[in-house]
């Protein structure tokens, strides 16, 4: 780890090491401990006597080895003092770390020293992320999250047990737009739907970790109904509970997902708390066997109504529907449901009144055309929708909307897929919450 030259308020040394006198000898600082060394070079010099007098004839030459022996100096008791605290630093994130998890608790820890001052700040500029120092002064933590795609800068300052300043700096990336995750909730925040809406949540990036995932959203509901996830592929969850959510409730949806990693490296981005209310129980139950529908509003029969269904060509599903969205007026497209012209079922475009979206592949409930009218309590003639009057589908338009259920008994055709649309409710639940 590269890190910032220190600083150092003592005097420069000679070769690293300090020396003292201490009578004939020297004591040699090195790092960890004291040691006895021999004099210095220069005091092993020979010095003449002192004196006033002229000076002393010249000694004669001597070779090598006619010089006489030094006498030895005695050893010196040796200093005992104790070693001195190794002194480090640790940093999260390490320097030139890229990529880094915002959620990461940035911090730096020394020991043997003391911290005098910490900053974190953007490279770029920008307000220094808050931290907090521990009550010894050996750690620094941030306490404010990091912000995606963005360098830093991590300085510091700290004084040693030997009273010598110390300081460093360090930077690190975090993710790149390129590995931020996002994801959105339907129902919309402050919704009001009907008691068989699932809740779902799609995800920009696949999810590889389906359990951190999960773990991140947490649902309540004032009913206290527990309820469990259905992936439908690697980007889409739904939630429900094990039977429709009680009317006249309230679900909040608390969902933690900032830093959680999707997988792949893939990151969330947000942390938000939503909430969504049901209104009261609206359920249509649509008979083939009578070719009726019968409007129950909280469990008490409201209305009755002739209706057609689906041909045996294209029958409609059974099992449960929940509307998803409505228009007072569209077109159809034979095109939509995969026919060309000249198919015997193809039909032009077709404006249609009161339609109320039950499937992704296009069953409505809708106001059936003036030439379908007789056929309404009778046959059946339509491709896999209700037709109804136009009292009929007027009603079920203003008084059924998103989140509201629709019931179609006797078509001895399977039940709609859990994917088009909202089928949730057909499948049972203890395949719900022991999905492979």
């Amino acid at each position: 780890m590269r890190m910032k030259q220190e600083s150092r308020a003592a005097a420069p040394r000679r070769k690293g090491w300090t020396i003292a006198a201490i009578g004939t000898a020297a004591v040699v600082v090195v790092a960890g401990g004291v040691g006895i060394a021999t004099a210095p070079p220069w005091e092993n010099q020979a010095q003449e006597p002192a004196t006033s007098s002229p000076a002393a004839a010249p000694r004669p030459a001597t070779s090598a080895s006619e010089a006489p022996e030094p006498t030895p100096r005695p050893t010196p008791t040796p200093i005992r003092t104790a070693p001195a605290e190794d002194y480090s630093v640790g940093l999260t994130p390490t320097n030139e770390a890229f990529g880094v998890n915002p959620d990461t608790a940035a911090a730096v820890t020394v020991t043997g020293a003391t911290l005098e001052a910490v900053e974190l700040v953007p490279r770029a500029g920008g307000t220094p992320v808050a931290g907090e120092l521990s009550d010894d002064g050996t750690a620094w933590t941030a306490t404010e999250r990091l912000a995606f795609n963005t360098e830093y800068v991590l300085s510091y300052a700290a004084r040693d047990s030997a009273g010598q300043d110390r300081s460093g700096t360090s930077t690190f990336s975090t993710v790149e737009p390129a590995n931020e995750a996002d994801a959105a909730m339907f129902p919309l925040d402050g919704s009001t739907v009907g008691t068989g809406q699932p809740l779902e949540f799609t995800f920009s990036e696949p999810v590889v970790d389906r359990d951190a995932v999960e773990g991140a959203i947490t649902v309540t509901s004032s009913s206290g109904q527990p309820g469990a996830f259905y992936w439908l592929t690697d980007t889409t969850v739904r939630y429900r509970p094990e039977t429709f959510w009680a009317p006249n409730s309230t679900i909040t949806v608390d969902v933690d997902l900032f830093g959680v990693d999707y997988g792949n490296g893939m990151i969330g981005n947000f942390d938000r708390t939503m909430t969504v209310q049901t209104h009261n129980t609206r359920l249509a139950v649509v008979d083939n066997a009578t070719k009726t529908m019968e409007v129950y509003l909280d469990g008490k029969l409201d209305r009755t109504f002739p209706v057609t269904l689906g041909t045996d060509e294209w029958p409609s599903t059974e099992g449960y529907m929940v509307v998803m969205e409505h228009y007072e007026s569209t077109r159809f497209r034979a095109e939509s449901i995969g026919l060309e012209p000249g198919d015997p079922a193809y039909y032009p475009p077709t404006v249609v009144n009161h339609a109320s979206r039950l499937s992704n592949g296009g069953a409505f409930v809708h106001e059936a055309l003036p030439a379908a009218q007789v056929a309404l309590g009778n046959v059946n003639v339509s491709h896999g929708c209700i037709g109804m009057s136009p009292e009929g589908a007027e009603y079920f338009y203003n008084t059924f909307g998103p989140g509201d259920v629709v019931q179609i008994l006797n078509t001895d055709y399977g039940p709609m897929y859990v994917w088009d649309g909202f089928g949730d409710w057909n499948v049972p639940w203890t395949e719900w919450v022991n999905q492979p």
